[in-house]
């Protein structure tokens, strides 16, 4: 028979998380609490030699500050959101991993909420992170509504977009028309005059921007242009898009993608399904250059955006706007460049 735990049957207490205090650093140093707390913050007053003592002590318990409190006190913690629909796809995967780095080297603490793109879901995400006193916010997707913005002015709460334009924020884009003239001007020259791009239902304005763009600049310049759309801007819309675009009686031989997954699938139904040669008989050319581009299966041509640098301008224009919150808004553009590998060679 089982009588239960040896304490007379009773289930013992879970025991609570119990962390170094400051004050049993104080007793281990012989100090006062205050002069823990004083070795711990930049610029305070303490002799060096208590400071020694103090130091000593913590790498002994393995004590740390208690930066939660510390927020609290000053009713602004080091948190700052990430907010991103679908932050695992493609380009933004490796943009939302660089802007953690990026926050994390400037001693900040990133957190990422995977939340929608209608106003409902923003506005929760947001009022999340006022709750938690978050000294920032950077959107990677999805338009900020008014109310957004009104309630992070409210809370003098600085917010910095990347990849879509608002007129009264702080943002950063990639130079989307620019690259997508370059991509209509290098088929051109090349030869190709049956040129198709490929964009996605979603209608975010980066992919708006570079449908628009190379529509605009291959007419221009005279060649014919079939425009077909997925329903996301993921693989499985490139596959779909690949598949209606090949279907067409219109011969196709050359296609600009809006991004790099659409590309992929794009690339892997010409070859395995409608049995074309990529280059040869349609040149492909992406945007983003995700790490899968140069790959020995697609050897995709694109457009490099480079995550570590959109996210070092939008961790300065956080940081300026932390520093003058009535300053202006700020914008900046970052050029992508073309990196030429086997998927079309200009």
């Amino acid at each position: 028979m089982n009588d239960g735990p040896a304490n007379g049957g009773k289930t013992p207490k879970k025991e609570r998380m119990r962390f170094v205090s400051a004050e049993q650093v104080a007793q281990l140093a012989g100090v006062s609490r205050s002069a823990v707390s004083r070795s711990f913050t930049p610029g305070a007053s303490v002799a060096p030699a208590t400071r020694e003592k103090v130091l000593r002590a913590a790498d002994e318990l393995g004590y740390h500050v208690n930066d939660l409190a510390r927020g609290v006190l000053a009713n602004q913690s080091r948190l700052v959101g990430i907010v991103a629909t679908r932050p695992e796809v493609g380009f933004r995967a490796h943009l939302a991993a660089a802007l953690a780095k990026a926050l994390i080297r400037r001693g900040s603490i990133p957190i990422l909420i995977n939340t929608g793109q209608t106003e409902d879901e923003l506005l929760a995400a947001q009022k999340m992170l006022i709750g938690h006193r978050a000294e920032a916010i950077i959107i990677l997707s999805g338009s900020p509504p008014a109310s957004f913005l009104e309630l992070a002015q409210r809370n003098g709460q600085p917010l910095v977009v990347i990849g879509r334009s608002e007129p009264d924020v702080d943002h950063v884009r990639a130079g989307n028309s620019e690259a997508s003239r370059r991509a209509a001007t290098a088929f051109y020259e090349s030869g190709r005059r049956r040129l198709a791009v490929i964009g996605s239902n979603s209608g975010t304005p980066a992919i708006v921007e570079r449908e628009t763009a190379f529509l605009s600049a291959a007419e221009s310049l005279g060649a014919s242009v079939v425009v077909v759309r997925g329903d996301d801007s993921d693989y499985e819309s490139g596959v779909v898009a690949g598949r209606a675009l090949l279907s067409e009686k219109i011969k196709t031989d050359a296609v600009f993608c809006a991004n790099d997954l659409i590309a992929f699938g794009l690339m892997d139904v010409a070859r395995q399904e409608a049995r074309l040669r990529i280059a040869e008989d349609v040149a492909v050319i992406g945007f983003d250059d995700v790490p899968e581009s140069s790959w020995l299966s697609y050897q995709l041509t694109t457009f490099r955006q480079d995550p570590l640098t959109m996210a070092q301008r939008a961790v300065a224009l956080m940081e300026r706007r932390l520093e003058n919150p009535n300053a202006p808004p700020a914008y900046e553009r970052v050029i992508p460049e073309l990196v030429i590998r086997q998927s079309f060679r200009p």
